[in-house]
């Protein structure tokens, strides 16, 4: 993928945090003129040794209203973008794709009472930039962030959902969120464990979010690895969900760019 230098700024990065040896996220500064709405994603581009540029796209965790850019990575062994990124350091540069993309945003559901959040290891992002926004406080009755890593020590930002029902703008909607944590490999204290799919096929899921999973009040969102999003949309069309389209509404929006 090439892009002119019309077609992207250039930003400095401010922080890096690494959280486990192949997870880590980082801040860049912001171009005013960058709008994005909450879900969507952005693309990013490093330079190699030898000159090149690689692009890859990469959800927002940072709201359309704060004055930086906020990202979650993992380390992908030989990957060509996240070895270059994994290396860049406070103060180095990256560059900023100057239109967002993507159709993981609340306009893709006309109507519903209770959001699901279904993600899997850096597939959270987006939905963090979500639950930052005051729209899906005002537009949901419930709102069910599933997060599934597979080991605890992956569970990011867990400082950042504990502190969303403090803020002031959302304080009074504190009663709408529920975060329910899954880990796959290992049992963690206040975590389900098992996969999204295992979950639902079992009724764990909604036992512990005490909400059924229902064509007529419920809303998905998918965001992860290709395989979970397949399984499952396979087992939410089975209840009756299908894909939202601009033309024909559905329950189900889904962001896959890997």
């Amino acid at each position: 993928m090439t892009a002119s230098a019309e077609k992207y700024t250039t930003q400095t990065l401010l922080d890096v945090q690494p959280l486990t040896p192949n997870l880590f996220t980082l801040r860049t500064s912001r171009d005013p003129g960058f709008r994005f709405r909450a879900g969507q994603f952005a693309r990013l581009g490093v330079t190699k040794a030898d000159g090149s540029t690689v692009w890859r796209a990469y959800s927002m965790v940072s709201s359309p209203f704060d004055e930086f850019l906020e990202f979650f990575s993992i380390v992908v062994p030989g990957g060509e973008f996240t070895s270059e990124l994994s290396r860049l350091q406070v103060g180095d540069t990256l560059m900023v794709e100057r239109q967002a993309f993507g159709y993981l945003t609340l306009d893709r559901f006309v109507d519903g009472r209770d959001l699901w959040l279904l993600s899997t290891g850096t597939g959270v992002a987006p939905f963090l930039s979500i639950l930052q926004d005051f729209e899906v406080w005002e537009k949901f009755e419930r709102i069910i962030l599933v997060y599934s890593v597979r080991e605890a020590r992956e569970l990011a930002y867990q400082q950042l959902i504990a502190g969303l029902t403090q803020r002031d703008y959302l304080s009074e909607y504190a009663h709408k969120l529920q975060f329910i944590p899954t880990v796959t490999r290992e049992a963690h204290p206040g975590a389900l464990q098992g996969r999204i799919t295992t979950l639902i096929e079992n009724g764990e899921l909604e036992r512990a979010a005490g909400v059924e999973l229902s064509p007529e009040h419920s809303r998905v969102m998918l965001c992860g690895n290709p395989q979970m999003i397949d399984d499952t949309r396979a087992l939410l069309k089975q209840r009756g969900m299908r894909l939202s389209l601009t033309r024909k509404p559905g329950q189900v929006a889904v962001e896959n760019y890997w």
